[in-house]
């Protein structure tokens, strides 16, 4: 697997006073770097190095979300009081509550 393909994220951190490199699909890692790109080199590197180490153990290596396959389709679970404030809100808009919650979730 390339290191490359996997979903990065540089943050500033305030409490460490630098920045923190993180991979979506390693949520336990992170790199601390002063400069931006430097960060996320680092990140990179590390997640090469452990995909490494896992390839040699035999372990199970995710797969990166950019090449998961999405259905588009989920299911969320609210309470009713907000289901019917959503329900209201997108008879008002004049579409359908899918349509409505999708354009939501988009904003």
């Amino acid at each position: 697997m390339n290191a490359k393909h996997y979903t990065y994220r540089v943050l500033w951190s305030e409490e460490d006073a630098e920045f923190v490199g993180l991979c979506a699909e390693f949520p336990s890692l992170s790199w601390l770097e002063g400069e931006q790109e430097a960060a996320l080199r680092g990140i990179v590197t590390l997640v090469a190095d452990v995909l490494q180490d896992m390839q040699q153990r035999g372990e199970e290596i995710p797969l990166p979300l950019s090449l998961r396959k999405f259905s588009g389709h989920f299911v969320v679970r609210t309470t009713p009081e907000l289901h019917r404030q959503l329900t209201i809100l997108s008879a008002e808009a004049g579409v359908s509550l899918n349509r409505y919650v999708n354009s939501r979730l988009s904003m």
